[in-house]
């Protein structure tokens, strides 16, 4: 695929840009030299030109029919802010030094979820690089960012980016991303970002004066919809298709995560995020280890992830929404929303045994029949999570599950999400029992965009208004109010938490059994006459079984398991204060009765003696 933007080598720039509707289309440059040179039109509407003597910090607008001027839309930086100028960038100055670090398999992945502006006090990539070690401790394995593309301001969830191809300023920017990655790799991590293709922020969006990027036959609840299926609609499909390729070669990334792939509109027959899918196999598949697409969808949709070859998108994974609404509505009762079609334990066995709660059946939220059977897929093509940045900053006031639920019930939530046979994801500080709230939070210049900002928040939350305003999302506050304290590690009852969750990911990554599987290792039972459920995982030498009590009172469950099982996991050892006793270890035979306390959950694991 032949690039776009400017590409820089060789003491040369090669600038090309999609204006498909423009009569004329200019480079003007403005640093270091002020100088105007035309470019020429292919069929496609593409417009290119090459410039001798343009370096790396290069300054550059594109004139449009002699009189617009507008930056880069494939700008790789935007050093004065999203209205200013683009900037070239000569990729190879960078010192790439991660070239011995292994590519993890998917079905490896234990993600971590962070912002990069409130992960830490610094609000940079050079800050969130300081707390690398302390996630390999942790003994996660992938970090997944939430948007990093160019957005107006400095204060942002990352949705509003306007230049999907430039890294925010304020972050680091190119060389900060880079060198995040490349330190995430030297310990072991693997790299998430999160890309946004269903819609573009509201402030500082020039593509409109470029081509038909935009279409008014859909709508996003952020905006218009991005033009993949009409007219004119191939320059948009390559101009997202050569962004993702950008980050996953320039930057190193192992893994996209697609936001919210229900809200990319596309009835064509070859659809943008199959032809997506084909692309970064076709880039990537022997290059370097593997690459993967893991999309966020509300649509309980197995076609996400099907091949390509028998009508699918070819997706690598896809978030499992309903296993979080399960977890979260069981054991919080909230019944408000979405919520209001989940509660039973039996969702949360659904969950469990199918990643889909809703394969086809009745949504009384809907009103009508949602989703499909994924069943038949490996485990290891799902992402699960108890708390997430939407989950949690979607809420008027930011709670966390720990304020909702209490300690007893989060470690069990993390627990069924660790222990599950599908890809875990923790958000940033749940690991030490984090209270702060994650709010919604921006910082836009343009008085009207501000006032229907704030307008929005409040409408979105009119029900609610009983219990409060919601913070203000152009308060500096609300934005410092998000930061994780990661003081309450070192102090109790936080460093009992952390103790805690490296416990549990260890014995995820220490029992061979327990993770990601194919559906026939796995036995998913809920025990009659009680809210218990448990997990056994078969395997050749080691089996494992994984227990969870989601109900308020303790339940007796009879072990039916033959031949010596070790514990390896026990929630009593770390919730003493309830007076649970300890489950018994070793179990010997069928029969015996395991107590197992409120909120409470064991893992035990065997071994297979072959030389009978």
């Amino acid at each position: 695929m032949t690039g776009i933007g400017a590409t820089h080598g060789g003491g040369s720039c090669a600038f090309r840009v999609w204006a498909p509707r423009r009569r004329a289309v200019e480079v003007r440059l403005l640093h270091p030299i002020d100088r105007t040179v035309p470019m020429a039109r292919d069929e496609f509407g593409y417009w290119t030109a090459g410039i001798e003597g343009t370096g790396h910090g290069a300054l550059y607008m594109y004139r449009l029919d002699g009189e617009l001027e507008r930056p880069d839309p494939a700008s790789h930086c935007q050093p004065r802010g999203v209205h200013g100028p683009s900037m070239v960038v000569d990729h190879a100055r960078f010192a790439w030094d991660d070239g011995g670090a292994r590519r993890r398999a998917l079905d490896e992945y234990i993600i971590y979820e962070l912002h990069v502006g409130t992960f830490t006090a610094g609000g940079t990539f050079a800050s969130a690089a300081e707390r690398i070690p302390a996630l390999v401790e942790l003994g996660v394995t992938a970090v997944e960012i939430m948007p990093v593309a160019q957005f107006p301001g400095e204060r942002n969830w990352g949705y509003d980016g306007v230049y999907p191809f430039a890294v925010q300023h304020s972050y680091g920017g190119v060389d900060g991303l880079k060198s995040f990655v490349n330190e995430c790799h030297r310990g072991g991590l693997a790299v998430i970002l999160d890309v946004v293709y269903n819609h573009l922020g509201p402030e500082g969006s020039y593509l409109r004066d470029f081509g038909p990027y935009f279409t008014d036959r859909y709508q996003t609840p952020w905006g218009d919809s991005l033009n993949f299926d009409g007219p004119d609609s191939d320059g948009v499909c390559d101009y997202f298709i050569a962004n993702a390729c950008h980050w996953l070669r320039a930057f190193h990334i192992d893994a996209l995560r697609l936001d919210a792939v229900h809200a990319i509109r596309d009835m064509g027959a070859r659809p943008f995020l199959q032809r997506l899918s084909a692309a970064v196999e076709r880039e990537f598949g022997a290059e370097g280890g593997p690459r993967y697409l893991i999309a966020e969808s509300d649509l309980n949709d197995a076609r996400v992830i099907r091949e390509r070859a028998i009508g699918g998108l070819g997706i690598h994974a896809q978030w499992s929404d309903d296993f979080h609404h399960a977890l979260h509505a069981l054991l919080t009762g909230e019944r408000r929303g979405y919520y209001a079609d989940f509660g039973d334990i039996g969702h949360v066995e659904r969950a469990l045994r199918g990643a889909f709660c809703y394969s086809g059946g009745y949504s009384r939220v809907r009103r009508r029949s949602h989703g499909n059977d994924a069943s038949g897929f490996p485990t290891g093509r799902f992402v699960v999570c108890s708390q997430n940045h939407d989950q949690v900053g979607n809420r008027m006031l930011g709670e966390r599950l720990i304020r909702l639920a209490g300690p007893a019930r989060a470690r069990l939530a993390a627990a069924a999400v660790l222990l599950s046979p599908y890809i875990p994801l923790l958000f940033m500080g749940e690991e030490h029992g984090e209270e702060n709230p994650f709010l919604y939070f921006v910082d836009h210049a343009d008085e009207s965009l501000k006032q229907s900002v704030r307008r929005g928040r409040r409408e979105e939350f009119a029900g609610f208004h009983g219990e409060g305003a919601p913070p203000d999302p152009l308060d500096p506050l609300t934005f410092e109010r998000s930061r994780p304290d990661w003081g309450k590690r070192s102090v109790e009852p936080g460093a009992a938490m952390l103790r805690f969750y490296r416990e549990l990911i260890g014995v995820r990554t220490g029992c061979p059994a327990v993770g990601p599987r194919d559906r026939g290792r796995l036995a998913i039972r809920r025990h009659p006459g009680t809210r218990c459920i448990s997990i056994r995982y078969a395997h050749e030498a080691q089996p494992a079984l994984c227990l969870f009590n989601f109900g308020d009172a303790p339940a007796g469950i009879e072990w039916e398991e033959p031949g010596r099982w070790d514990k390896r996991l026990d929630s009593s050892a770390h919730a003493p204060a309830d007076g649970s006793a300890p489950l018994p270890t070793p179990i010997r035979s069928a029969g015996t009765i395991l107590r197992l306390p409120p909120h409470g959950f064991a893992v035990y694991e065997a071994r297979v003696d072959r030389s009978r």
